[in-house]
């Protein structure tokens, strides 16, 4: 696993704000991939339970949305750092936006992709010819490496797959428009069922399973922020306070539900969807040392978006794309 390169003092500033804290509360901002759900938790949780103030920090947590690529918005100096999936981040690394994962929260992919049974799919085998859903900006990566490995087209020629540029809802498999949409085990999966789908008439093929499997809910930031001091201190401060913050949710899952559903500006979630989806998230989280990136799903993730014989996701090997220091420097 390649690490950026990170100076000395940049991390020495780090341990030594950990140790002593902060005199005045440093302003952060936090760009996540989606919008406010038990997805992220954990954040929600650190900023509601004074953890973020405790190190010192002021942090802004901004809400995604359908049209909102986390990376673009880092770019563009909109975050901090940002919550993002490990595909759609070395892609734009590669394209010229030095993208670091600081610390990766999700330890296993939630993707999956889930079939009508009326439709005819019953294994990958059965996909030629038919309509897939698939979310975009950014999230596709996955899949597109997917079609390639078994050897499916998506540009809708014969004896490949016919792409649908799916939306956050999963209208398409209820009424029929795609064979197979695209879902997380959190989140669309469960508005099937609450939409009178039944288990035993879904075929769900989890990315995990297909040899497949993309780290996702990562924290990234720039190089160049890795590079001052006193912000490599912050975010070493922000990664200790928003893993504090998780591990809590994780623990007190009916209190985290709760405090998601208050910063919900929407008033759309619900509290027995949020509940599922914390149970659900929980499991992704676990594994590991919490927030440390494991170098063999990074080889993994790196492997699986390099398969592509025609258009690969990434194509070379990323240099500098992964830093454990701060993670380290966190744990102090």
């Amino acid at each position: 696993m390649n690490k950026t390169s990170i100076k000395p003092v940049a991390v020495a500033a780090a341990l030594l704000a950990l140790s002593f804290g902060a005199q005045a509360q440093e302003k952060l901002t936090l760009q996540l991939k989606w919008v406010t759900q038990a997805q992220f938790a954990g954040y929600y949780v650190a900023k509601d339970k004074g953890f973020y103030k405790d190190v010192g920090l002021d942090v802004t947590i901004k809400a995604g949305g359908p049209d909102i690529n986390p990376s673009q918005v880092i770019a563009g100096g909109g975050a901090d750092v940002v919550v993002d999936w490990m595909p759609s981040a070395l892609a734009t690394r590669e394209k010229g936006v030095p993208l670091v994962n600081i610390a990766q929260v999700f330890q296993r992919s939630g993707m999956q992709l889930t079939c009508r049974n009326d439709s005819g799919v019953k294994t990958p085998a059965d996909f030629k010819g038919k309509t897939l859903g698939v979310w975009f900006f950014g999230n596709e990566y996955p899949f597109m490496s997917w079609m390639d490995k078994l050897g499916l087209k998506t540009d809708g020629s014969a004896g490949g797959v016919k792409v649908l540029k799916q939306g956050f809802n999963v209208d398409p498999l209820l009424q029929k428009q795609a064979a197979c949409i695209s879902t997380m085990t959190y989140n669309e999966y469960w508005q099937l069922i609450d939409a009178g789908m039944k288990p035993e008439s879904l075929t769900v093929f989890k990315y995990e399973d297909q040899g497949v499997a993309t780290l996702e809910d990562g924290l990234y930031t720039l190089e160049k922020t890795l590079a001052d001091p006193k912000k490599a201190a912050a975010l070493a401060k922000f990664v200790k306070a928003s893993l504090k913050g998780w591990d809590y949710a994780v623990k007190n899952q009916a209190e985290a539900v709760k405090i998601v559903l208050k910063n919900d500006a929407s008033g759309a979630q619900t509290e027995k969807h949020q509940a599922r989806m914390m149970g659900e998230v929980a499991k992704l989280v676990a594994g590991g040392s919490l927030g440390k990136l494991d170098a063999k799903a990074f080889d993994r993730t790196v492997a699986t978006l390099m398969t592509g014989k025609s258009d690969p996701v990434i194509t070379k090997k990323p240099v500098g794309a992964t830093t454990d220091a701060i993670w380290a420097a966190a744990q102090k």
